[in-house]
């Protein structure tokens, strides 16, 4: 198996298409796509001055597609959490295509300039140029910016999980654990936010805000461990051409 990382511009993406006219933010997924019916429901973070996050969030809301686009908090600062719905009928995004050709992919897309940065999974027997063509479609951009042998890349020693939920408020790790023991983070489990709002006999809202900030503070303190145990120097920020 080979790990791929694939730089898209997305044309009529709502998500590429608004990136590349606020190049200052960047947008990042936090939670996976759920919901039932055509609606599909996820939180991202937008990275930025408070300003473009501003602007970023009017134009995507009225953007085709978009069903809905809404801050959990008050913008302030250079980072905000929001609830996105989105329309799928008719709709085929990048993570769909790439869903129908049965190819693995990491979950956690950020998106800048235009840019979607997509890492998957291709099998020995797996034609990559014409993974490629299919994600082409539609007058696609993409470019190959990673492709290694999964068995040559050096993973760290397992991370020390002791502490990582420490900065969580008691509420969050209910939220957290409920969502998790209910299969919310299960890929194509079809358990939403309201299953888990459900579960706990909160508001959705209220839900979406408790797992954002819960997921932001578990991300950032694995980050720290990693920092930690690897080291700057060692994280391979830079990304190797083709064959590296």
């Amino acid at each position: 198996m080979r790990e791929v990382t694939l730089r898209i511009r997305h044309r009529g993406g709502p998500e590429s298409e608004v990136s590349a006219r606020h190049p200052e933010v960047t947008m990042r997924s936090v939670s996976s796509m759920t919901g039932r019916g055509s609606e599909r429901k996820r939180i991202v973070e937008l990275r930025g001055p408070t300003a473009e996050i501003e602007s970023f969030i009017e134009e995507f809301r009225v953007a085709d597609a978009v069903v809905e686009a809404e801050p959990l908090s008050p913008i302030s600062g250079t980072h905000a959490y929001v609830a996105v719905v989105v329309d799928g009928d008719g709709w085929e995004g990048i993570r769909e295509r790439l869903s129908e050709m049965g190819i693995h992919y990491r979950t956690g897309t950020t998106i800048a300039g235009g840019i979607e940065r997509w890492t998957a999974y291709i099998e020995a027997d797996d034609d990559l140029s014409a993974v490629i063509r299919e994600l082409e479609r539609g007058g696609n951009d993409v470019e190959l910016a990673r492709n290694v042998e999964l068995a040559s890349i050096e993973r760290p020693p397992g991370l020390p999980a002791s502490g990582i939920l420490d900065g969580l408020t008691s509420r969050q790790r209910e939220v957290l654990a409920t969502a998790i023991a209910i299969g919310y983070y299960d890929h194509g489990g079809g358990v939403g936010v309201e299953d888990v709002a459900d579960e706990l006999g909160l508001g959705s809202t209220t839900v979406w805000e408790h797992l954002s900030r819960a997921e932001s503070t578990v991300m950032n303190a694995l980050f720290d461990r990693f920092e930690a145990q690897v080291g700057p120097e060692n994280r391979g920020d830079g990304e190797p051409a083709e064959g590296e």
